[in-house]
């Protein structure tokens, strides 16, 4: 077996030249330095995947693991030495659960078939806020007019949580997210915020409670009869929240930038609108920001992948959006092909720690795209293309907004 070549190490995340351009080291990573040696925000050092089949490789492979970020020799993402989303609380809970038990208890919520039955009213919502847009006028931000506010609606819907508290949700988003403004003691206030929060939202529904999705998995039980700990459930409605809203919004609004930036796959669209759900999986692919910073992982024993042993005790980024675009995997790789199937990109990761709520994200961006094709054909950009801008900073990199006009 060989070793990890000793390249000279990274800043990470890498910088790209615009919005919706991946980094230029991509390429040259993927053919000459597949597991290269990255600094984080926190200064520790963690390797690089690149290639499709070593992140796919990593992803399902158990001596590579997510809860093992918890070890004291893991590397810490963000700056300040604060405790990051990987190793924070919330974390720790679901971990006490046991995986495959969570999962199992949670995940036959999030079914496709469970999914599409809330398409009408996630159309009807996109409806009702393009509605609100155009009675402001043009130019409009889409991201403040829908790509927020729609998943968070419907994620709200579905926990039973009051939409009118989005701006702590946002706030605590932010905080748990980002990499480098925030000191320990400011995200762990901020945890014991959201907890306080979530906890305080359960009790009401043990008192009183509803069809939602938190008062279900209250009276749920795995297979030998047991509950959800309650610390599991905060953790759980704490997580399912923050995915639910803030990775969609960015989906949503970097799939209709990708679409605009040129004209003629929006009137590809517009001509065949069957290919909407071959579209959004193209979108989810091709996009360089959709899963952020990456999966980390953390190694076990000595893995060999294709760019040599990765040592035990080593933190792993495995970019899915480097892998999504690997020449050798696809066709075309940096082409956008709205019609390309299959589609076995890893946005959404692969093996057991897949996204759970990824039937949720793809129904909610098919949804919006049909509706914004039905209602707004000649929707352009307000702004080249080039001159779109980033949240930087964040483990995932949403548009800070999205300027249209019709």
């Amino acid at each position: 077996m060989t070793e990890v070549r000793d390249a000279e190490s990274l800043s990470y995340p890498i910088t790209a030249p615009s919005a919706l351009e991946p980094p230029e080291q991509w390429a040259e990573l993927r053919r000459t330095c597949p597991v290269a040696r990255v600094t984080l925000p926190s200064g520790d050092e963690a390797a690089l995947l690149t290639r499709y089949r070593d992140v796919k490789a990593a992803l399902a492979d158990p001596r590579l693991s997510r809860e093992g970020l918890a070890s004291p020799d893991a590397a810490r993402v963000a700056a300040g030495d604060s405790e990051g989303i990987f190793s924070s609380p919330m974390a720790k809970a679901l971990n006490a659960e046991g995986h495959e038990r969570w999962r199992r208890m949670v995940g036959k919520w999030f079914t496709a078939k469970r999914m599409s039955a809330l398409r009408p009213a996630m159309e009807a919502m996109a409806d009702q806020l393009i509605d609100e847009m155009l009675a402001r006028g043009r130019p409009a931000d889409l991201v403040t007019h829908l790509a927020f506010p729609l998943p968070v609606f419907v994620i709200c819907r579905m926990l039973g949580v009051p939409e009118s508290d989005r701006d702590k949700f946002k706030s605590w988003s932010d905080t748990f997210l980002n990499m480098t403004r925030y000191t320990r003691a400011e995200t762990e206030a901020a945890h014991q915020d959201f907890a306080g929060y979530m906890s305080g939202l359960i009790a009401d529904k043990r008192a009183q409670p509803g069809d939602d999705l938190l008062s279900l998995l209250m009276d749920g039980a795995d297979a030998e009869g047991e509950p959800m700990s309650e610390a599991g459930l905060v953790a759980t409605g704490q997580a399912l929240l923050l995915a639910g809203h803030e990775t969609t919004a960015g989906f949503i609004a970097m799939m209709v930038a990708h679409l605009l930036a040129d004209r003629r796959r929006w009137e590809r669209l517009l001509a065949d609108p069957s290919l909407i759900r071959r579209a959004v999986e193209e979108v989810l692919r091709f996009d360089p920001n959709g899963s952020g910073f990456g999966m980390l992982r953390y190694v076990h024993e000595d893995t060999e992948l294709s760019g040599g042993v990765v040592p035990r005790g080593t933190t792993v980024v495995c970019s899915m959006a480097a892998a999504n675009r690997d020449e050798s995997a696809w066709e075309g790789a940096d082409a956008m092909d709205l019609g390309r199937s299959p589609n076995p990109h890893l946005t959404f990761g692969t093996g057991p720690h897949s996204c759970l709520g990824q039937p949720l994200a793809r129904t909610e961006l098919q949804a919006v795209l049909t509706v914004l094709l039905r209602r707004l054909p000649t929707l352009d950009l307000g702004v080249a293309a080039a001159d779109l801008r980033r949240h930087e900073g964040l483990l995932t990199t949403p548009l800070r907004e999205l300027p249209v006009t019709w």
